[in-house]
């Protein structure tokens, strides 16, 4: 098992105006990683907002430098919408990757970032985990109270702890829990 680590979470949105943030932290303090770093109170993650996808292209490779100076024990996570402009989650993080590469991040450091992507919001999921179905062609109901979108997050890490695979996840979800999986295989073996 890996050293005990950090996970920093860069997303749209920011706190207080969007429930990214809640649905974030709800999900990983419910899936309780053990190579978590055990802190007091519930900061499990460090949750850095930003006002859209542009600025979050922007500063992803700082946060990544940052969380390599610190070595092992700080992981990054970037959640971002696929909003139109995008076909998919590969095509965003293409996007990404062009972006590091212009900050000099070298192609292993840029795969150790665990990407997450909805399409076409969180609320997307939030509608599949509690209706059981969404349209990933459609926006989602926006979600107004953040009990909501905990409640949400609670339903997805206990779905992920029993390995169900009925109902099939919309392919956004899918395709992010992969990288999720993928981190935790990696910390894991470390």
């Amino acid at each position: 098992m890996a050293s005990r680590t950090q996970i920093v979470c860069l997303h749209e949105g920011q706190k207080g105006h969007s429930i990214d943030p809640v649905f974030i932290n709800g999900l990983i303090r419910a899936l309780k990683p053990d190579w978590i770093r055990p802190f007091k109170g519930s900061n499990l993650v460090r949750s850095e907002g930003c006002d859209g996808r542009k600025e979050l292209i922007k500063r992803m490779p700082q946060e990544l430098k940052a969380c390599l100076s610190i070595g092992g024990l700080t992981t990054l996570m970037v959640w971002a919408d696929l909003d139109d402009d995008m076909n998919d989650a590969n095509q965003l993080k293409e996007k990404f990757w062009e972006s590091a590469q212009a900050e000099g991040i070298t192609q292993e450091q840029f795969e150790s970032v665990v990407f997450v992507f909805a399409k076409d919001r969180l609320e997307n999921w939030i509608q599949y985990l509690n209706d059981g179905a969404t349209d990933e062609n459609v926006e989602g109901p926006r979600v107004k109270h953040n009990r909501v979108a905990a409640d949400a997050a609670k339903k997805l890490a206990e779905r992920c702890r029993q390995a169900k695979t009925n109902p099939p996840l919309p392919p956004s979800l899918e395709w992010s829990c992969k990288n999720w999986r993928k981190l935790v295989d990696r910390m894991r073996q470390s």
